[in-house]
């Protein structure tokens, strides 16, 4: 595993070093700005004019909106007001990797997940499916909830999951005859740990998807796209058993590392995707500064998922299913309960339990499944 972690951080830093060089390529070409109120919007909608990535894909025309938001500046344009316009005119993009970062405020996007359903309620899960009675580590929340099921709820791939912590976790959950992998509002985190992760439910080199990069400043001037493939664990690791089925519970606050993570695994056979779109994010965040010291945090590497798509719009499940907050907060997870089901039934018959051992927490869910 220490060679594949090699291997992505290696094609990670190809990537950074291209993008770098592509940027710098017309340093001496590129235009000055004052430490002023419009120098510093000019700086900002140049910035993201010559390297943001997804004009196209968002159909933006930056030049109305740039013009659009300057007319708003003027000499008596406060500091906060400054940040506030230039905040507005970033939400434009639709794109939560987007952020302006100032001393007093850093701006966000939120709509990319606000928008929709959410899906999911931490309580509902730890009191009503796991009992407050769960393993956890590494970030990772694991049991298995009945004699032929196992359950893990990884919220995050910014927390490191460490190889001995996840061969206990598969180790604990490989007498299941099925699997769920919950990442519901999981906001992303780092692909390293995403190679961690997918690498115990493959058994051959698997592919990832594709990376480009900015060559110019133009908005359709890309490099070729970059290939990069996942590998599996070492067989001194303890991986899941692929003839047991996986199910993959998702929701619209899967964003970035965790948007990678479901393309990757919606491509290996005898993984379903169970849950609703996820929030996308398919891009690889840069930074820059203008003249004032404020950074800004963009999308300016397009990321393809196995499938040759694009996946900042996010990625469909194959099976969609959506929870309504009452049900939720009175302790019902429909996307929870459905995955418990079709594990069930994607069990052999002479290794499932008898019917009436398979608890439905509402009347008429499995007629609504079938």
């Amino acid at each position: 595993m220490r060679q594949t972690l090699d291997n992505i951080k290696h094609f990670l830093a190809i990537i950074l070093v291209a993008a770098i060089g592509s940027f710098c390529h017309s340093c001496s070409d590129e235009p000055s700005y004052q430490n002023s109120r419009l120098g510093n919007f000019d700086a900002l909608a140049h910035i993201i004019d010559t390297r943001y990535c997804f004009f196209a894909e968002k159909d933006i025309d930056w030049s109305e909106v740039t013009a659009r938001y300057r007319e708003m500046i003027t000499d008596e344009t406060t500091l906060v007001e400054l940040f506030n316009i230039c905040s507005a005119m970033l939400d434009e993009l639709k794109d939560g990797h987007v952020n302006l970062i100032s001393p007093f405020s850093t701006s966000y996007y939120r709509n990319w997940w606000s928008d929709y359903p959410q899906d999911f309620n931490l309580r509902t899960l730890q009191q009503y499916y796991l009992d407050f009675d769960y393993y956890q580590t590494s970030g990772i929340s694991y049991k298995i909830i009945s004699e032929d099921i196992a359950y893990m709820y990884y919220p995050s791939f910014s927390s490191g999951i460490g190889q001995l912590n996840l061969d206990y976790i598969m180790a604990l959950l490989s007498p299941a005859k099925a699997l769920i992998i919950d990442i519901r509002d999981n906001g992303g985190g780092l692909l390293t740990n995403v190679e961690v992760l997918a690498s115990r439910f493959i058994t051959e080199e698997t592919p990832g998807g594709s990376i480009v990069h900015k060559t110019g400043p133009g908005h359709d001037e890309f490099s070729e796209p970059y290939p990069f493939s996942y590998q599996p664990a070492p067989a001194s690791r303890v991986s899941w058993d692929m003839s047991k089925p996986v199910f993959l519970l998702t929701n619209r606050s899967c964003y970035s590392a965790a948007n990678d993570f479901v393309a990757v695994m919606k491509s290996i056979p005898g993984v379903t995707v169970v849950g609703a779109r996820t929030g996308g994010g398919g891009g690889l965040p840069f930074s820059s500064e203008l003249p004032n010291g404020w950074a800004v945090r963009f999308s300016a590497s397009p990321i393809y998922g196995p499938d040759g798509a694009i996946t900042e719009f996010g990625i469909d499940p194959d099976i969609e299913i959506h929870c309504k907050p009452d049900d939720l907060a009175s302790g019902y997870d429909a996307i929870l309960s459905a995955a418990i089901l079709l594990a069930k039934a994607a069990i052999p018959s002479e290794l499932s339990p008898p019917p009436h051992q398979i608890i439905l927490r509402t009347p008429g869910f499995l007629h609504f499944l079938c």
